[in-house]
This record gives C-alpha cells, structure tokens and sequence, in this order.
C-alpha cells in the first residue's frame, strides 16, 4: 500500500461548484415591494383579470426600452409568472430572452418613487436610464 504525502494546506486548491437547477428561471420577479404596488394599482382600476404586461420594444438612444402596462388580453404564447394572490405579469415569447432572470422593483423615497428593472442580460444603458442594449 502506498503512503499518502502530507499535503501542505497552504498548497490545496479549492474547486467551487455550482449547480444549476431543472426549473427554468422566472422571466421576470417581483420584489415584495413591487407585489404590493402592482397589487394597489389592480385593484384601483377596478378591472377583474388585469395582469401587469413587461415588455422589451425597439427603440431608445440604446436599442432597447422597456414597456409596462395592465393587460386583459393574454395569448397562448405568452409567458406568465404568478406573484401573490393576484398578481401576474405577462412576457410575450419576443420579451423574454431580452428580460429572463430580471427583477422588478419598487422604490419609494425622498427622491421620487417609481418601479425599476434590474437586467442582467443588459450589456449597457444610456445616460436617460430608459433604454438598453
């Protein structure tokens, strides 16, 4: 049988593993704090069955701008993501890929309040803040 070498701690590397899950990554999330604004303005138009659509359109000095708007008329392809009771947001199949593993929220402060996308899949923003690429 062979001697096992001391083996110099200070010398060992360490391999760090990640590991990826079945489940598809959400297209966009919601921050509590979203869940609760978007749940407000639902209710205060009064209209049964609304859900919060986000989309990514052409356009802005960067390529891309977000869009945001209460939507009845749902589609077959779209993608929607249930938050709460009562609250779902909708992605048409064209959004998607542009806003998978996004996350929106809401902040209200001595600044302005207002809700905000944090994209990872955004490579650069212009100045404004309203457009992407």
């Amino acid at each position: 049988m062979d001697a096992v070498p001391d083996v110099d701690p200070a010398r060992t590397m360490t391999q760090i593993l990640t590991i990826k899950s079945n489940q598809p990554q959400k297209a966009v999330s919601l921050t509590e704090m979203a869940v609760v604004k978007v749940r407000e303005l639902i209710q205060a138009e009064g209209e049964p069955g609304l859900a919060l659509r986000v989309a990514v359109r052409p356009g802005g000095c960067s390529g891309f701008s977000y869009e945001m708007f209460f939507d009845t008329d749902i589609e077959s392809d779209d993608i929607v993501e249930e938050f709460g009771d009562g609250v779902r947001v909708v992605v048409d199949p064209q959004s998607v890929e542009r806003l998978r593993g996004s996350t929106l929220d809401y902040k209200d402060g001595l600044m302005g309040a207002g809700f905000a996308i944090d994209n990872p899949n955004v490579t650069r923003s212009c100045g404004c803040g309203n457009s992407f690429s």
